[in-house]
């Protein structure tokens, strides 16, 4: 089902395009995930391949997959270390004060029985930082480019609500929600290797991303 959204593969990687609403891991309401697909994407290997890292369900774009263990080790080390480089677009609701700047806000997980499980600024939380800069304007809405120097669940999603104060369209839990989707896309990917060339590779923006998508994105 993921053959037409291969980005890149070779004997270590493998990237793919991950559609909106595609969750990662198996959901509790019984959601077909990419956990359910590995296997149709060994294409030859003798094991499916391991998820490197995550992205929320709504969102879409680069994601890596290993194909050996060994692989997966290093991949999981230069996340961890901060050393891959990751390029996102999102639509925002409102145009930000200034082109550019530097979010450094930190972050906590707070959950209640009613409300469930979010993501808060916390002075005593996790430190974040995401570079942006704002790409294009369309109807009072903006383009931004994020580039996440940490990788802290649901960094950009919070970093553009109460950072900048303009929650990205379709967010239904830090934004108005609605019945648009998501326009949070994850748009580039670099993964440096020590004995190969780096792994980079870029995902253009979806259709549901309007014109945005039909004016590209640098």
């Amino acid at each position: 089902m993921l053959d037409d959204r291969i980005l890149y593969i070779d004997a270590e990687a493998l990237v793919i395009d991950k559609p909106s609403g595609l969750p990662v891991d198996r959901p509790r309401d019984g959601t077909p995930a990419l956990a359910d697909m590995a296997e149709g994407l060994r294409f030859g290997f003798a094991r499916p391949p391991g998820l490197v890292h995550r992205l929320d369900r709504d969102t879409s774009g680069c994601l890596l997959l290993a194909r050996n263990h060994g692989a997966h080790r290093r991949f999981s080390a230069s996340f961890a270390e901060g050393a891959v480089a990751k390029t996102y677009h999102a639509v925002l609701a409102g145009v930000p004060d200034g082109e550019a700047g530097v979010i450094e806000l930190s972050l906590a997980k707070v959950s209640s029985p009613s409300g469930g499980w979010r993501i808060i600024p916390a002075r005593k939380g996790k430190p974040a930082v995401t570079h942006w800069q704002v790409e294009q304007v369309i109807d009072g809405r903006a383009l931004v480019r994020f580039e996440p120097k940490t990788g802290r669940t649901h960094q950009l999603r919070v970093h553009a609500a109460s950072g900048l104060g303009l929650p990205i369209i379709g967010d239904p839990t830090y934004g108005a929600g609605g019945d648009v989707p998501l326009l949070l896309h994850a748009s580039r990917l670099v993964m440096p290797r020590r004995s190969k060339p780096a792994i980079d590779v870029a995902a253009p923006l979806p259709a549901r991303f309007g014109g945005f998508a039909a004016g590209g994105a640098g």
